[in-house]
């Protein structure tokens, strides 16, 4: 836990214990089990049984529900790489702040030290919860310059290749979404209850930084909002070109078709075995058969190009 001495102004490094009054903490509870959680939460810092058994079955919905002595508030972040949300919850009183978490959450360790080396980011809870919370945030939008990313790239696959197999990642991508935005929606409420009825454990100041995560998050999630109905034009998109690629293909063999049509047409007649034609007593009948068909054809051809069907 890292402690917070008002007086001195000093942070240190201690094992976890109940911070003084003129001292301010932060405790971070990695993946602990049952009866961590209920020692630390339960008994030394007297938290309500219901709040006790919320750290325990994490896997919960974001929400703010306030206490006697304290506040709990589940929050979630974003994985960097696989972007699935993981959980944590947050307990802050008049003087300590506490993080449960049971997915490793990297910007948390980089939370942990800024708050060692620079000063006065440790004056109060709200305070180290703001820095918490801003960094989660700042994480969505590295979220959202990845998916940003990745339709583009979709839109430039389908641009070159309509009939690339792509609806399965789309799809994937949509569903992730779904549920991340609908995390970030909830989140989105959790920070307008902080920013606007004031937490008993902040300033006037550190209010003002809780205004700023709400327009960061609501950014966010009109982004998301925006990205889902640009996948959704995807496959709108890929299926209208395809059909495109389709009626050109069947365009061009339309064509050909009715170009060879009269030419079969002469072909047959003239290949029936039948004694009374007098062309084929024609010594120029051979050539004559071959300019009709050729004329014919360059007729076609230039009726098709006047009537921009080819």
């Amino acid at each position: 836990m890292l402690i917070y001495n008002v007086a001195t102004q000093n942070v240190t490094k201690e094992t976890v214990r109940i911070p003084r009054e003129d001292e301010i903490a932060w405790i971070r509870l990695f993946n602990p089990t049952p009866e961590e959680v209920k020692h630390v939460v339960g008994e030394m810092f007297e938290c309500h049984p219901l709040l006790v058994e919320d750290c325990i079955n994490m896997k919960q919905r974001p929400k703010l529900d306030r206490y006697k002595n304290q506040t709990f508030l589940t929050f979630y972040a974003v994985h960097p790489n696989d972007m699935v949300p993981l959980e944590m919850g947050i307990i802050i009183g008049s003087n300590y702040v506490i993080t449960i978490y049971k997915d490793d959450i990297p910007f948390l360790e980089e939370v942990y030290h800024e708050l060692q080396q620079i000063e006065g980011r440790m004056v109060n809870s709200g305070y180290i919860l703001y820095h918490i919370l801003d960094r989660c945030v700042d994480e969505y939008t590295l979220l959202v310059d990845h998916v940003e990313d990745q339709v583009e790239r979709m839109e430039r696959g389908i641009f070159r290749n309509p009939y690339i197999r792509i609806s399965k990642d789309i799809f994937r991508l949509k569903r992730l979404l779904h549920q991340v935005r609908r995390y970030m929606a909830e989140e989105k409420t959790i920070m307008g209850a902080i920013s606007h009825q004031n937490l008993p454990y902040t300033s006037k100041e550190t209010d003002l930084y809780f205004i700023d995560i709400y327009d960061h998050i609501s950014r966010v999630v009109d982004s998301l909002d925006s990205f889902r109905e640009g996948l959704t034009g995807l496959l709108e998109l890929q299926m209208g070109m395809k059909s495109d690629r389709m009626n050109e293909i069947m365009k061009t063999l339309t064509i050909v078709s009715s170009i060879f049509l009269p030419l079969t047409f002469i072909v047959g007649l003239y290949g029936m075995n039948l004694k009374n034609m007098p062309e084929m007593q024609w010594a120029y009948s051979y050539p004559a058969v071959w300019a009709v068909m050729i004329i014919i054809t360059i007729g076609l051809i230039i009726f098709y190009k006047r009537r921009k069907w080819m």
